[in-house]
């Protein structure tokens, strides 16, 4: 049995294949500039397509170099619970509801829930 095993060998984590004949894909580097001063340096693909902004590693929007910051997408304002409501009934339908579970509550039929 020990025979067999392949001991000091790490057959997961390292190929056994050499780069020999292996052409790589051309590449270049994109130049990020971000406003907090950092530069981030990427390889693209000559056909890829190259985002003008890409995050920097402090959080901020680096721009490509050279390149014009694109128009803002508008974008919906976002849903509160409060306007789903209100989708579904009008004010003084729920001032009536709330009055007829307040009833509720004050006359002992309805518990409170923890």
């Amino acid at each position: 049995m020990p025979d067999r095993s392949l001991r000091g060998m790490s057959i997961g984590s390292k190929s056994m294949e050499s780069d020999e004949g292996v052409d790589f894909a051309p590449r270049f580097q994109a130049h990020y500039d971000c406003p907090n001063g950092h530069t981030i340096i990427l390889p693209f693909s000559t056909d890829a397509e190259v985002p003008p902004i890409w995050e920097c590693q402090c959080g901020g929007e680096a721009l490509l170099r050279d390149a014009e910051r694109p128009e803002a997408k508008p974008t919906k304002p976002q849903r509160t619970h409060w306007d789903m409501l209100l989708e579904r009934r009008t004010v003084s339908e729920l001032e009536e509801l709330l009055d007829e579970r307040l009833e509720l509550l004050r006359s002992g039929k309805l518990r409170r829930s923890a």
